[in-house]
């Protein structure tokens, strides 16, 4: 008899997609891909849900950016370190729970949809090459 495997379909999965790459010479289709995922600069950062159409989007700028799953503690941490509420002000660390809870349900948070993180501290691995090798790609978690 064979045995199906049972695939857990995760309804609130998200992707933590960053920019690496800049963005002279870029294609006109890879260009405005970035755009539409509002990664405008460097080392920007969007959590995205993990729809066939934007994993497409993200796979179209693959040379571009880097992307993986990310958790819960992710991202609390990304949102108690880099999130900004309007007229960038920081979020209060009593806030950090509810505001990741909001983004794992996908609802409003009142926080802006980009993290403005900084460079690796000792610089990435190659820019040129997918992530076994480099830093570009898909990461897993």
């Amino acid at each position: 008899m064979t045995e199906k495997k049972e695939t857990k379909k995760v309804d609130n999965a998200l992707l933590a997609v960053i920019r690496i790459r800049g963005g002279i010479n870029t294609e006109r289709k890879i260009k405005s891909t970035l755009e539409l995922l509002m990664l405008h600069k460097v080392n920007h950062c969007v959590i995205i849900p993990k729809k066939p159409e934007l994993e497409g989007m993200a796979k179209r700028a693959a040379g571009y950016v880097t992307w993986g799953d990310v958790s819960n503690e992710m991202i609390e941490k990304m949102v108690y370190k880099r999130g900004r509420l309007v007229k960038d002000k920081r979020v209060d660390k009593k806030d950090v729970k509810d505001i990741a809870k909001k983004i794992l349900d996908g609802k409003e948070t009142g926080i802006k949809p980009v993290f403005r993180l900084n460079p690796p501290s000792k610089g990435f691995k190659n820019t040129r090459l997918l992530y076994p090798r480099g830093a570009l790609g898909y990461r897993g978690e």
